[in-house]
Order: C-alpha cells, then structure tokens, then sequence
C-alpha cells in the first residue's frame, strides 16, 4: 500500500519491521525524527526494542558495540558530529565483526557549523571498515534499510552498514513510499543468530583483545576478508529483496540513459534526480548524455564502474563534499577504477552542494554541455560556487 511519509518516517517504518532487539541513539539534526519515531513505537508497546538514550554519538555506538557482542540484533542512526563523535567506535564495530545497521542522515561538518546536507561526513568514515550504500530517494532508503540488515548479518560479512540518505532533501521530504507488508519485512530479513555471543556462558569467548604485532596484521587481513565478501551478498539480498518488492533494483550502480553516451555524470545520492531530469531534457535536443548513479560506496564496485563507462568519451565525477589537498573521494575511486583499461574516458571532478546549497537540473545542463569541450587538466571545477 503506497504512503506518504518523509525519509524519517520511511527508514524509522523499515526498523520498526526489522525489530532490533536494541536501539542505541543520541539526537542530532537532521537525524532526530528517526529516533523520535522509533521512540514512539517503543513507547506504544509496539516494538520490543531496547531503546537506549546515552549521552553521546560515541556512547551510542560504545552501547551497540557492547549489545552486538552480546548477541543482539542491533541499529543506530547519526548525522555530522555525530557520526565525528562516533567514528572511532564505529572502526572498533567493524573491526569486531558486528552487524550493527546505521542510518546516516548526510549533513555537512562543522566548521563553519551547518546543518544542512553534503557527503563529508560519510567520506569521513569511508575508510572504517563499514558498508555503505547510497540512496536516492525515501522509497530507496526504506528499502535499503531491510536490505542492509541482510548484508550485515550474512555470515560471511558481519560488518556494520551505513545507509545514506541525504538530509533534509530526504530525511525531511514527503514523498510516494510503498512499504511492504509487516511479516513480509520480517520474513525477508529473518530470524538473527549470533556468532559467539558474550551471554553464551557455556561457550566463553574474547571480544577486543589487545594485539601486538605477531597478531594485529592477520586479524585486519580477516575484516578485510568481510568486506570482500560483500559483493555477491549484496547483489543476492538485493535480487532477492528486487522479486518480493517488485521494484526493479539490479546491481551496485544504476545506469540511466547510459547505453550509447558520450558524456555522463557521476553522482551519488538525491542529486541523481535532478540529473536524470537533465539528461531527459538533453536527450530531447539530440545530446547523447547520460549518468551513472553508485548505490554501493563501499566496498568500491571497481569492475563494475570501468565496464559501465568504458564506451564514454568525457566523465564528470561529482563530489558533494571536498578532500582537501587532493582530488573528490568518488573522483577518485572512479579514476583509479579506470586506471587499467586501454580504453578510458577523459575525466573532470565537480564539486558541488556543500553545505546544502542547490544544485538544479540548469547547472547540471551546464556541466553536461561544457563537457564537451573542456580542458580535462583543470583540476577541481565548481558547480554554483560565487568565486
């Protein structure tokens, strides 16, 4: 049955299903309502989660680490500082194995201090071990979440798994969402088992050891191992998730108008709206444009992005947040996906969006026409920057 509801609503609707044994959360804008939502169900005796209120991001994820290990199914959510706060846990989750599922509600971070949305907070923590997956829309961040809960607890992953959406452009939005019935999102996620549970006293077991040197290289070995293994577990969970929605989700990236392109954009996120709306209107002049959307952040789909563009002639990579010193984070992953093939497209990094500033489908129009003809050794170009 299709609801309105904003990105909150839709990703608080989707934990509702799962049931987490325990929630951990501190609020933060724009990330707030998808607590105060899940701690409306708890206090209506709807759900049977553990709501935990800590003082902090980083208790929040110290209390998932510590109910994760005990043995629970386990979720969370954060934004900018939080997710800042949070990180150095979040390295420790992941390095434990834990199959702890956060929603992200992208927001710039601070300074100066804004509360509006770009990526840099989920670049900050690319590195930390976790999956991410990138959504578009409400509708995608509902389904993402029950997917993410799948990924995070196969066997041969267990790893925390962040979900994207970007804030207030989905988190506060209300958009069309067709959620699926409840014990249909229950049967899809399923029954949770533990690996070596704390609370298991007949089969006792260590959790965050100290390790030296003739130790510490062989365990990251192993988590890197997990992450390696995501690939083929996210495209089943997603197939699988695909036959029981009906919506047509196939693959880490999404290609738009892709097949015969000579120019495409790259984005990550609600930008891939506006840009499928651009190469529309750009279709109807003649212009063979297109764009390549990644749902899957990390682990990097490097094979999949170099076959998908590899018959391109330009490619703009757009980055909603700056690594300073240095090229876009997505730019890149994608330019070092591309590295190796005989065969590759010209490729321009934009920046865009910061801070929460809009980036229209007239600017993204402007981007896919300079692309046609601009200097490739530019360095980082700008998309509506007063310079």
């Amino acid at each position: 049955m299709r609801k309105t509801m904003t990105g909150h609503k839709a990703v608080a609707e989707a934990m509702r299903q799962i049931e987490p044994h325990v929630v951990a959360v501190y609020p933060i804008t724009p990330q707030s309502e998808i607590a105060e939502y899940y701690a409306e169900y708890v206090h209506d005796g709807i759900v049977r989660t553990e709501l935990v209120a800590v003082e902090s991001e980083h208790s929040a994820m110290s209390a998932c680490v510590g109910a994760a290990a005990a043995g629970a199914r386990v979720m969370t959510a954060t934004a900018s500082q939080g997710l800042a706060l949070m990180v150095e846990i979040l390295y420790i989750a992941a390095s434990m194995r834990l199959p702890i599922v956060m929603a992200l509600a992208n927001r710039a971070l601070s300074g100066p201090i804004n509360i509006h949305c770009d990526h840099s907070d989920a670049y900050l923590a690319r590195d930390a071990g976790a999956v991410q997956i990138f959504t578009e829309s409400a509708q995608e961040a509902y389904d993402y979440t029950l997917i993410a809960q799948r990924i995070a607890e196969h066997k041969d992953v267990r790893l925390p798994v962040i979900v994207n959406l970007d804030g207030f452009t989905l988190t506060h939005s209300v958009q069309v969402v067709e959620p699926l019935e409840d014990a249909r999102a229950k049967g899809y996620v399923g029954d949770f088992s533990p690996n070596y549970p704390l609370l298991d006293v007949d089969h006792p077991s260590t959790w965050g050891p100290f390790a030296m040197p003739d130790y510490y290289f062989e365990l990251k070995r192993g988590q890197q191992a997990g992450i390696e293994a995501v690939p083929p577990v996210f495209l089943a969970a997603q197939k699988d998730y695909a036959e029981l929605a009906g919506r047509p989700y196939e693959g880490f990236l999404e290609p738009y108008r892709l097949e015969d392109a000579e120019r495409a954009l790259v984005v990550m996120g609600s930008t891939a709206g506006s840009a499928k709306e651009t190469v529309d209107a750009l279709r109807a002049d003649g212009e063979k444009v297109g764009l390549l959307k990644v749902r899957l952040y990390r682990p990097f789909p490097y094979t999949a992005i170099a076959d998908a563009l590899a018959h391109v002639d330009r490619v703009a990579v757009l980055d909603r947040a700056l690594s300073f010193g240095t090229y876009g984070a997505l730019y890149s992953d994608v330019a070092t996906a591309l590295l190796h093939r005989e065969r590759k497209p010209i490729l321009m990094n934009y920046i865009y969006g910061l801070g929460g500033r809009d980036t229209t489908p007239q600017q993204l129009d402007q981007v896919l026409r300079e692309m046609k003809s601009g200097d490739p050794d530019q360095g980082l170009r700008y998309i509506g920057l007063r310079e």
